[in-house]
C-alpha cells in the first residue's frame, strides 16, 4: 500500500490529489514487474530442465494393452494428451467409440508408449488411444532389454544358450541372466581393448612409417641411397608390425567366435521371437517387479553410463562422456587465450594509450564486435584460422601429410580461437571498466614513492582491478561454453572416432575434430530420426552443460571473492 501513499502524508494519493507520472512510480511499478518477469521466466526455464532432466532415467512400468481389434501391445508409457479427433477419422471409428467421442463433444484422451522393439515394427513409439484398449495388465516377467543396437526391446526371456548348456526355465533364467551380462560385458570390453587400444597402436604405427617414407623421398636433395635406407625401415616395420596385427586379429576373431556362443532368446508379446550374443545387452530388468530401491538403482546406473560412456544409437543414447570432455577442453582452451589478450588490449587502451579519436573509434569497434552475428566469427575462423593459417601450418611442417590436412581443417585449437575472438570484446569492455574504478589517488601515491608506471600497473592498479576482470571472464566463459554457430564450422561433429587426448605424442591432439555438448542438443534433439527417442537425452544433456557452466562460473567467482577479500585495504 505504501506505493499508493504519497511520500509527505500518510493519505493515499488518490485522496490527496498526487501526480503519480510526477513522482515516477509508474516507471518504477514498470521497472519491478519487467524483473519479475524475466526472473519467472529464468526460474520456469530452469525448473523445466530440472524435472524433465532428472526423470529422464527414471524406470517406469511395462503395460499389456489387449486393443479391441485384437492385438497386443507392450510399451512404458511416455506421456499423455487429450486432442480433438479430425471428422474425418471419427466416421471411420466403431459405432460405440464415435458414441463416446460425440458425447466428449470430439475429443479425446491417448497415451504415447515407448514399445521398442525397432528391428521388428521399424518403429519405437505409438500413440494409443484410450477408447482402443480393451484391457490392460502389468505384467511382472515382462522385460525391458536395453541393447547396444537398435534400441530397447520389450517383451520376455524365452531361454537362454550358454556354451553347450540351454535354460528355458524362468527362474533359472533370472537367477543368473544378471552375471552372465556382467561376463558378456566383461567379454565384449576385452575385444574392444584389443581393436582400439593395441590394433589402434599398430595402425598408428603404420601410419607413421608410412609418412617418414613419404618425407625422406620428398626430401631435397636426398641420395639414392638415403631413400633406399628409409624404404628398408619401412619395409622392416610393416613387416613386424603386420605380423603383430594378424595374430591380434586371429585373437579377436577367438574371442567373437567364444562371444557368439553366449546367447540370449527374446519374444515380443505377440510372441515374434529375437535372437543375439548376451554381449550386445547393455542393461535388462523387469520394470514390474522391481521396488523402489531397484528402480534407484536402475535410475543412477543409467547417470553413471550418461557421464562415463560414449553415445550410440546416433547420439539418442548411452553416454555423452565424449561431448563433456570437449565442452570442457575447449573452454578451457578459450580462457587460456582471452584473457591475456584480452587484458592486455584492455590495459594498453586505458593505461598507455593517448586518449583521443583514434582511441575512441578502437573502443567503438570493440564494443560493435560484440554485437556481430556469432556465425560470422565461425566463417572467419574457417577462412583465416583453418584454411589460410592452418593451410601454411600444413605446408611447412607436415608437407609428407598432404593433401590431407592436418590442421588445415576444422579442429580444437580453431575453435578455441575462433570463440576467443568472439568473446574478447566482454573481456576488453570489463576490464576498461575494472581499470577505470581504480582511483587515480592510487596511480598518483605509486608514482610519487618513485616506482615506475609498470610497477603502478602490477602492484597496485591490476590488484585492484582483478575481481572485475574475473567478472569479465565469467561472462565470456558462459557464451563461449554456450556458443554453437561458429563451432559448427571450426570443428565440432556429430560422432568423434577418437578423443584429442590419448597416448600417443603429443598426447594433446589440438587438430582433431571434437565433439560439443551445445551441439550434440541440436543435433539429437533437431536432427535424430527419431525426435521422441532423443527427447530424454536432450533435456539431461541441457541440464549437464547448464550444471557445467554453473560449476565454472561458481569456480571463478569464489576466486574473485577471495581477490575482493584480499585487496579490500590498499596499498595507501
Amino acid at each position: 500500500m505504501s506505493i499508493f501513499k504519497s511520500r509527505n502524508s500518510s493519505r493515499s494519493v488518490f485522496e490527496t490529489g498526487c501526480n503519480l507520472t510526477a513522482q515516477g512510480e509508474p516507471f518504477v511499478w514498470s521497472m519491478a514487474g519487467g524483473l519479475t518477469i524475466g526472473i519467472l521466466m529464468i526460474v520456469a526455464f530452469i525448473g523445466l530442465i530440472l524435472w524433465n532432466g532428472s526423470i529422464a532415467f527414471f524406470p517406469g512400468p511395462i503395460r499389456v494393452l489387449h486393443l479391441k481389434n485384437g492385438r497386443i501391445l507392450a510399451g512404458e508409457p511416455v506421456r499423455s494428451e487429450t486432442y480433438r479427433i479430425a471428422r474425418s477419422q471419427i466416421d471411420q471409428l466403431p459405432e460405440d467409440i464415435r458414441q463416446k467421442i460425440v458425447e466428449r463433444k470430439g475429443f479425446s484422451h491417448r497415451w504415447l508408449y515407448k514399445t521398442g522393439n525397432f528391428d521388428l515394427y521399424n518403429d519405437d513409439y505409438r500413440w494409443v488411444d484410450d477408447d482402443e484398449v480393451a484391457r490392460m495388465e502389468t505384467p511382472a516377467d515382462m522385460v525391458m532389454v536395453e541393447r547396444l543396437e537398435w534400441g530397447p526391446f520389450v517383451g520376455k526371456i524365452q531361454s537362454l544358450q550358454l556354451g553347450q548348456e540351454q535354460i528355458g526355465a524362468e527362474d533359472e533364467i533370472f537367477g543368473r541372466i544378471g552375471a552372465e551380462i556382467r561376463a558378456a560385458a566383461a567379454r565384449l570390453q576385452a575385444i574392444r581393448t584389443i581393436e582400439r587400444d593395441r590394433i589402434g597402436d599398430i595402425n598408428h604405427g603404420m601410419e607413421a612409417a608410412r609418412l617418414a617414407l613419404r618425407k625422406a623421398m620428398m626430401k631435397a636433395g636426398a641420395a639414392p641411397s638415403e631413400i633406399d635406407a628409409a624404404k628398408a625401415r619401412h619395409d622392416a616395420i610393416m613387416t613386424r608390425l603386420q605380423k603383430t596385427y594378424d595374430g591380434l586379429e586371429k585373437e579377436v576373431d577367438a574371442r567373437k567366435t567364444e562371444d557368439g556362443r553366449y546367447r540370449i532368446v527374446l519374444a515380443d508379446v505377440e510372441g515374434r521371437t529375437k535372437e543375439m550374443a548376451i554381449s550386445q545387452i547393455v542393461r535388462l530388468y523387469r520394470p514390474n517387479a522391481l521396488s523402489l530401491a531397484g528402480k534407484l538403482g536402475v535410475y543412477f546406473q543409467r547417470w553413471w553410463e550418461l557421464v562415463s560412456a560414449e553415445p550410440r544409437e546416433a547420439n539418442t543414447e548411452g553416454g555423452i562422456f565424449p561431448a563433456i570432455f570437449g565442452t570442457l577442453v575447449m573452454t578451457l582452451l578459450m580462457v587460456v587465450v582471452v584473457a591475456p589478450f584480452g587484458v592486455m588490449a584492455a590495459l594498453y587502451l586505458r593505461e598507455y594509450a593517448k586518449q583521443g579519436v583514434l582511441v575512441s573509434a578502437v573502443r567503438i569497434c570493440v564494443n560493435n564486435l560484440a554485437g556481430v552475428p556469432s556465425i560470422v566469427y565461425g566463417v572467419f575462423g574457417l577462412g583465416f584460422f583453418a584454411y589460410t593459417v592452418g593451410g601454411f601450418v600444413d605446408r611447412l611442417l607436415f608437407p609428407e601429410r598432404l593433401p590431407n590436412p592436418t590442421f588445415g581443417t576444422g579442429g580444437l585449437l580453431w575453435a578455441a580461437l575462433t570463440l576467443a575472438l568472439l568473446t574478447v570484446p566482454v573481456v576488453i569492455v570489463a576490464t576498461e571498466e575494472a581499470l577505470s574504478a581504480v582511483p587515480d589517488s592510487l596511480r598518483e601515491g605509486s608514482l610519487a614513492c618513485g616506482a615506475s608506471r609498470w610497477q603502478t600497473i602490477k602492484y597496485v592498479v591490476l590488484p585492484k582491478a582483478m575481481p572485475g576482470i574475473l567478472t569479465g571472464l565469467i561472462l565470456a566463459m558462459a557464451r563461449g561454453a554456450g556458443e554453437v554457430a561458429p563451432l559448427m564450422l571450426v570443428g565440432v561433429v556429430k560422432l568423434a572416432p577418437a578423443l584429442p587426448i590419448d597416448g600417443h605424442f603429443p598426447y594433446l591432439h589440438l587438430e582433431r575434430s571434437f565433439m560439443h555438448l551445445a551441439f550434440h542438443i541440436f543435433d539429437v534433439g533437431f536432427q535424430s530420426r527419431n525426435s521422441e527417442a532423443g527427447k530424454p537425452m536432450v533435456f539431461v544433456a541441457t541440464l549437464i552443460l547448464v550444471g557445467m557452466i554453473a560449476i565454472l562460473n561458481a569456480t571463478a567467482i569464489y576466486v574473485r571473492n577471495r581477490l575482493k577479500r584480499k585487496y579490500m585495504t590498499g596499498h595507501f
